[in-house]
């Protein structure tokens, strides 16, 4: 009975070191999943900021554009 004991007492220490095992694994995992999608979410953030400063500097070369060919009509209305 002794023997019984003793062996379900070991096998019980066993899986449980085993579970911790398997926890740190599964804790690791988890915080290098945490880790890839916080720097997937900085990736998104940055495009969208480029993309963003991009469509604002277009737009201001283009505003830019326009006025000199505005004034270039202008003046050579204005030549004539």
């Amino acid at each position: 009975m002794k023997k019984i004991a003793v062996t379900v007492a070991v096998l019980a220490l066993g899986l449980a070191a085993c579970n911790k095992q398997d926890a740190a694994a599964n804790n690791a995992a988890n915080e290098t999943a945490v880790e890839n999608n916080a720097e997937t979410d900085v990736n998104v953030a940055t495009n969208d900021a480029t993309a963003n400063a991009d469509v604002a500097l277009n737009a201001d070369v283009n505003a830019t554009a326009n006025t000199v060919d505005a004034n270039a009509a202008a003046n050579t209305t204005n030549a004539q």
